[in-house]
């Protein structure tokens, strides 16, 4: 498959984040059903056996879909850790081998090997960066698509802003950008798409859906959450990530996020990060209800085709 392939097969040029303990396969079929490139983390399956049984779900799924609507079947991902924390990392590349799996995206490593197993059989890689001596590497390796996780992003983000950043990766790499960091609207996917990026990347958004695996109590503290109750610390796991306040609080943990803290309490607590700690991006500003995943990609699509024909107005104001 080739990027222009993936462009042609979304109906949305959006990639719904694969996200620990939240992205399941319920999540990736819906979003994929409906236009946009749903992924999940190999590690969400508790076991390599667990993690084929979430593609031969998905998989048969979307080829059943495609046999009902005669025509191929839709695209999907899968996010590897590439690391050498990951003992499955070879288990499951086999795997998505197997399953000839779309996208492959890499994450705490970009590998030429892993690179090109996945090319091997028309599979793209997408590798995720916070700043550029990350995306110098990722395009060394032959990637396909560099993901620029910018400020306010969920997670493992970055600090750069997404203007600066896109436009600094740009300057050397010729491949995709997906650009990932609070994009909440269909705006904010037009936004992205305007400044230069090939697909906007979303994760925080559909954690408040109810395909996600993510705990009720989770979703409604998305849904009650501001930019000032997102913390950024590498103390929760040990890589500076963005993380919902009220979720350190409920665990026990006191913090003034007023204050600068040592965030040493927080490695030594028994809350577990992702588990009982939970993370978010600023994007939590946009959230106000929980949908379904057709009820919020049917929005986002909505509201990115307002903000096209919006710029297209604006276009006849220029001399």
């Amino acid at each position: 498959m080739t990027l222009q392939d993936l462009k042609t097969k979304l109906t949305l040029p959006a990639i719904v984040s694969p996200m620990f303990l939240v992205s399941g396969t319920q999540l990736v079929i819906e979003s994929c059903k409906n236009g946009v490139l749903g992924t999940f983390p190999s590690l969400n399956g508790r076991s390599a056996e667990d993690f084929e049984n979430m593609l031969k779900e998905i998989t048969s799924t979307l080829n059943d879909l495609a046999e009902e609507n005669n025509t191929t079947s839709p695209p999907y991902g899968v996010n590897l850790i590439v690391n050498k924390t990951n003992p499955r990392l070879m288990t499951d590349l086999q795997l998505c081998i197997k399953y000839k799996v779309p996208v492959i995206i890499t994450s705490l490593g970009a590998v030429k090997d892993v690179v090109d197993a996945v090319h091997s059989y028309g599979g793209l890689v997408f590798h995720d960066v916070i700043k550029k001596r990350h995306a110098e590497k990722a395009a060394e390796a032959g990637v396909d698509g560099i993901i620029a996780v910018s400020a306010g992003a969920g997670g493992h983000a970055g600090t750069a802003n997404p203007f600066a950043l896109v436009e600094e990766i740009k300057s050397f790499y010729k491949g995709a950008i997906i650009l990932a960091g609070a994009i909440s609207h269909g705006k904010d996917i037009a936004a992205a798409i305007t400044m230069g990026a090939d697909f906007a990347y979303m994760g925080t958004r559909f954690i408040a859906t109810q395909e996600s695996l993510a705990a009720e109590g989770y979703k409604e503290m998305l849904t009650q959450s501001e930019i000032k109750d997102i913390i950024y610390t590498d103390g929760v796991s040990g890589v500076n990530a963005n993380f919902l306040l009220p979720s350190i609080q409920q665990s026990g943990i006191a913090l003034d996020p007023e204050k600068e803290e040592d965030f040493s309490e927080l490695t030594g607590s028994n809350a577990k990060a992702w588990k009982d700690i939970w993370s978010a991006g600023h994007g939590v500003a946009a959230i106000d209800k929980i949908l379904t995943t057709k009820e919020l990609i049917n929005q986002l699509k909505t509201e990115y085709k307002a903000a096209l024909e919006k710029n297209a107005a604006l276009l006849k104001h220029l001399k």
